[in-house]
């Protein structure tokens, strides 16, 4: 039997925007809505979005918007096992993780991608979201 396996959502949602709307949408978040800006980079705007960071990332082989969400889990390796028999098919392709993060990318039935992350021993989020950023040129 496998064990139960706990999920929570993660702090960190990326909308991926084709290069041709990422000045205008980060007008709109900033200027428009007022959100603050917690850091930018030549591809990639943070807002603080209430108690989750909204990530704006300039994708150039994106042909319209996405949003990507991060889920946590207190097991990753019983998270994989568990959705692998729930039929959810992992797709770690979708873009590299680093090197001993315990992360794996998986999409839901409307292909809405998801970094499913372990969380630190206290069962809390951790940064894993911004540290796979820093590490990735699409992804921070």
């Amino acid at each position: 039997m496998t064990p139960k396996v706990k999920f929570s959502g993660g702090r960190n949602i990326a909308m991926k925007v084709p290069p041709h709307q990422f000045e205008a949408t980060v007008r709109f978040y900033r200027d428009v809505l007022g959100f603050t800006e917690k850091s930018r980079e030549d591809a990639s705007v943070c807002f603080a979005f209430g108690v989750n960071r909204l990530w704006i990332d300039r994708t150039p082989s994106a042909s319209q918007a996405e949003i990507w969400l991060e889920v946590v889990t207190d097991d990753i390796h019983a998270a994989s096992a568990h959705l692998k028999s729930a039929g959810i098919v992992r797709c770690d392709e979708i873009e590299p993780l680093p090197e001993g993060m315990k992360a794996f990318w998986v999409s839901n039935p409307a292909s809405i991608v998801h970094l499913v992350s372990q969380g630190s021993d206290s069962g809390k989020p951790t940064d894993s979201f911004s540290m796979h950023r820093k590490r990735s040129t699409r992804f921070e």
